[in-house]
């Protein structure tokens, strides 16, 4: 039987993503109630600038004034979507004080105070969810948190941002350079004006805290996360990627340590064999691979960014919130009891391939091969190609330490005969 009295929800943020949620209630209306089982009904929007025409969306449920919205009382939900880390933080926290739930797409607050919100979500007896806040419409906390909250996770390896993906796909198959890519991404609106969010690694990192986190039952922080950004890969790093049989994408990576005693998180470019799965995915999409002990391994595939898919995802969080709050309980907090120490990029053992410009003459070889075993990593393959008494010396390892990797790099610049270490990239899914 149907609940008569609707469900309050109050927006904070009327953007891209807000005015796409506020639309989907209003036109799917009668659906969502029949789902949740009571009517929600749109109690407040705040903005920022009132006097903007919004579609669709009561005049007089429009207001400047967002802690007054919060600290309302009659508020069953908060869906916060506007971004940053404050006001953000204060007001999710007031709403949990005033008795409301919240769903949120906010990864930069959710990876540096996850923690802290959860806790004052469980003080106050509410929810706090957020699948948009990874990943755009793809279904993916959910099913961390809660599909496979039975089963043991070892990796998540993923593509977790559209803008860089869109622009790494375009140097693959057209050969432009970065700069090139990006000037078509921004033109598309894949990108943003200032890029570097996306193309320095900080917004990858973020939801590769929050995907850690969720996967290893530990917090990871965003402080944690090692990164590293993309725009200094070149349309020579893709053509010795393609010699391998590889592409070149910005990967973000969660894995436990082969003794599962520690995790750990990072963002960088990374060549990965075109027989994985995610070396085919194309444009602005996204895509994240899962391995786990039980279930094996998992792909998560769609569109990772823009107003309807990662409304989609708010709404997917409204519903589940508005179903608890029916039934007068709470879905899953945060789950941190494994408390896994989160280790340094040093300790991240991986292939790496290595470009070094030397000397065309005898015994260059013999001598990088040296630095190499003296530090204790293999080498796999070795190319090298010459003229004009200049080479150029491709070297790809077998799986070695950062640090060992570094340690190497350092020595080999030392080396008269190596005039230059052109670039160094780490192969993954292998």
């Amino acid at each position: 039987m149907m609940r008569t009295r609707p469900l309050k929800v109050a927006l904070l943020g009327c953007g891209v993503v807000g005015s796409e949620v506020a639309r989907i209630m209003t036109t799917h209306a009668d659906d969502l109630a029949a789902r949740i089982g009571a009517p929600v009904e749109l109690a407040g929007v705040a903005v920022r600038r009132p006097s903007k025409v919004r579609e669709g969306i009561d005049p007089a449920l429009v207001t400047t004034d967002a802690t007054a919205l919060v600290k309302r009382g009659d508020i069953d939900v908060i869906v916060e979507v506007i971004g940053g880390i404050e006001p953000a933080r204060t007001l999710i926290t007031t709403a949990f004080e005033h008795g409301a739930s919240v769903v949120s797409a906010n990864k930069a607050l959710l990876a540096q105070d996850g923690a802290a919100l959860h806790a004052a979500a469980e003080e106050h007896d509410a929810d706090l969810y957020y699948e948009a806040a990874v990943a755009g419409a793809i279904p993916l906390i959910r099913p961390l948190r809660e599909s496979l909250a039975g089963d043991k996770v070892n990796r998540v390896l993923g593509i977790v941002n559209g803008t860089t993906n869109f622009i790494l796909d375009k140097m693959d198959s057209t050969g432009a350079g970065y700069q090139e890519a990006l000037d078509e991404a921004t033109a598309l609106g894949y990108a943003e004006a200032d890029p570097t969010a996306d193309v320095e690694g900080f917004d990858a990192a973020a939801k590769a805290a929050i995907l850690a986190g969720i996967a290893f039952h530990t917090r990871v922080r965003l402080d944690d996360v090692y990164r590293e950004g993309m725009t200094e890969v070149t349309a020579a790093d893709f053509a010795s990627a393609k010699e391998m049989g590889c592409t070149i994408k910005l990967l973000a990576i969660c894995e436990r340590a082969e003794d599962g005693g520690s995790v750990t998180a990072r963002v960088h470019p990374a060549m990965i064999p075109l027989s994985h799965p995610l070396a085919s995915v194309r444009g602005a999409y996204n895509a994240v691979f899962v391995e786990s002990d039980a279930a094996g391994q998992l792909m998560f595939y769609g569109p990772g960014a823009g107003g309807a898919p990662t409304a989609s995802a708010v709404l997917g969080d409204l519903v589940a919130v508005c179903r608890n709050r029916l039934n007068g309980a709470t879905g899953p907090g945060e789950s941190a009891y494994a408390a896994l120490p989160v280790s340094g990029m040093g300790e991240v053992v991986t292939r790496y391939h290595i470009s070094l410009d030397v000397a065309d003459k005898p015994g260059v070889l013999a001598q990088v091969a040296t630095v190499f075993a003296e530090h204790g990593v293999s080498i796999d393959t070795v190319r090298q190609q010459g003229k004009d008494g200049e080479a150029s010396l491709v070297v790809v390892t077998h799986r070695a330490s950062d640090a060992a990797l570094n340690g190497t790099v350092e020595a080999l610049r030392k080396l008269d005969t190596v005039r230059g270490v052109a670039s160094i990239m780490r192969v993954e899914g292998e």
